[in-house]
């Protein structure tokens, strides 16, 4: 079975989390520089077979698009067009970062790990994607 990817898509990074072959467990890939990501995923997909892409969808509290879903929306669009045979969802991320904070706080990560912002990005794609997986098991 292929795998699934989600993206953490940022201004500046992206967050970028897999499942394993049997679409079981959900884990966080890499953090790559958002204007490296397409690179990354073509190198990527030449090495692993995917079978979905996952990106999470900012919205705000009253559950409206943000500021940032504009630019996933973009790269979504790219995503389709490169990668055809590649169907992309979108999954809303709310909270998705104040999570992987606390994630990395009770993990007792010292103040300075926690201060890398790659490390949030990272943990919240998982939590996108666990998030996308089990709605997935749900159906």
């Amino acid at each position: 079975m292929a795998r699934i990817l989600a993206l953490d898509l940022g201004k500046v990074r992206t967050g970028i989390a897999v499942t394993d072959s049997l679409q079981i467990i959900a884990t966080g890939l890499e953090t790559v520089l958002t204007k490296d990501l397409i690179d990354y995923l073509k190198k990527y997909f030449i090495k692993e077979s995917v079978e979905a892409i996952v990106m999470g969808y900012p919205k705000t509290l009253e559950n409206k698009p943000s500021e940032m879903a504009e630019d996933v929306k973009k790269m979504e669009k790219i995503l389709i067009s490169l990668f055809p045979s590649i169907p992309v969802y979108l999954e809303d991320e709310r909270f998705t970062s104040k999570i992987a904070k606390e994630t990395l706080f009770q993990l007792n990560t010292t103040k300075k790990n926690r201060a890398v912002k790659g490390h949030t990005d990272k943990i919240s794609s998982v939590i996108i994607l666990q998030s996308f997986l089990e709605k997935k098991s749900n159906q």
